[in-house]
């Protein structure tokens, strides 16, 4: 292993599992109570999702003809018995006028804080951002820009996002 990417796994505080899917081990975060695999975060994805559907008021064969798939073909992304791709969560969140954020967030808090309180504390912000109108939002990212020059000038290292 290179000291590169050493210093990759370090700097993420990743650890080496293993994964049933997996024949070799694999690197991940560990998530706020533990690793899940990637089994339980298709069920996490899954169990959202059908949290976005009934919030609609859509059954499943409204969402499947939506999709473009049957019924039955639709609801193995709902049981997790189908993998979802990334095309296909843009597509649901774009029928379902949810985030796919939402959705990420119910399968891994964790990338959103290192505890349950620090995650849910950004993801509400994210949702109340979501939700503001456009003139809002640049006035609070300019806000957040000159927040962000003021910590790199008090020492942070972490330059401003432009």
């Amino acid at each position: 292993m290179s000291k590169n990417l050493e210093n990759h796994i370090d700097e993420l505080g990743l650890v080496k599992t293993t994964d049933p899917e997996n024949e070799k081990p694999v690197f991940r975060r560990e998530g706020l109570s533990g690793t899940s695999n990637f089994e339980e975060l298709d069920a996490k994805l899954g169990d959202e999702l059908r949290k976005c559907r009934q919030a609609k008021g859509l059954s499943r064969a409204d969402v499947a003809t939506l999709v473009g798939l049957s019924e039955q073909v639709y609801g193995r992304y709902e049981r997790s018995s189908s993998k979802m791709q990334v095309s296909r969560l843009i597509h649901l969140s774009e029928i379902l006028g949810v985030s796919p954020i939402g959705m990420l967030f119910a399968a891994a808090p964790h990338l959103w804080g290192k505890t349950q309180e620090e995650s849910e504390a950004r993801f509400r912000m994210i949702k109340m951002l979501d939700e503001m109108p456009a003139p809002t939002m640049a006035s609070i990212a300019a806000l957040l820009q000159a927040i962000s020059v003021l910590q790199v000038g008090a020492g942070n290292s972490t330059p401003p996002v432009e």
